[in-house]
């Protein structure tokens, strides 16, 4: 089992790269995708985020608005530790739990995480390498804007709230840069997967306190 990181901020076409490298057979653990399953109607992480916010964080569907709990936290620091505080726990776990199921395959694991550098993601997920997919401040802003509706002082918000690209950059063991178009990012692909399966394999996941020691 190869297991490799991929961090980019907001806005950074990450999920781009990530779907490409599932495309060539990659098994990709992706936060967002269960932090959303974590947060699904009646799912501990649901109720206990309800209990914070209150009831008018749920849609009509029965499921949480993500909008309305946005709105929350990005603009009160103390909303958004808790929230942290509910879902990180769970999240990591889970995380920790699909990679295990991957360990004695010859499958390449990819840990999509948007805070690897804020939360000693490489560490703890067993990474042995860093992708980090770079992309101008005034890029991720335009992209924001055009493809998710958020407003221009909204998305600057988010990304002021994510590690800098200077930070990330200095995690990274390899660099994609989607500052361009999709024909760009596309010519990287073929040689980023064909690196990713030089490495070598990975160690066996730390233990919580292992990771605790290290913080």
């Amino acid at each position: 089992m190869i297991v490799v990181g991929l961090t980019g901020g907001i806005g950074s076409g990450k999920s781009t790269v990530s779907a490409a490298l599932a495309e060539r057979g990659a098994i990709v653990v992706d936060a967002d995708a269960i932090a959303k399953e974590l947060q699904r109607a009646g799912q501990p992480v649901f109720v206990r985020m309800v209990e914070r916010y209150g009831a008018h964080i749920v849609g009509p569907d029965g499921e949480l608005d993500r909008a309305k709990v946005a709105g929350i936290v990005f603009n009160d620091a103390d909303a958004l530790k808790d929230l942290n505080e509910i879902v990180h726990p769970a999240l990591n776990a889970e995380m920790r739990r699909r990679i295990r199921e991957q360990e004695g395959t010859d499958h390449v694991v990819i840990v999509d995480v948007a805070l690897m550098a804020e939360n000693n993601g490489r560490k703890r997920f067993g990474v042995g390498s860093v992708i980090v997919v770079d992309t101008p401040v005034e890029t991720a802003v335009e992209r924001l804007v055009a493809y998710r509706g958020l407003g221009e002082a909204d998305a600057r918000a988010r990304i002021s709230r994510q590690a800098s690209r200077e930070d990330r950059l200095k995690i990274a063991d390899r660099v994609v840069d989607n500052g361009g178009d999709r024909a760009h990012l596309e010519a990287q692909l073929g040689d980023l997967w064909s690196w990713i399966r030089s490495l070598p394999p990975a160690d066996p996941l730390p233990s919580e306190a292992d990771i605790a020691g290290a913080s």
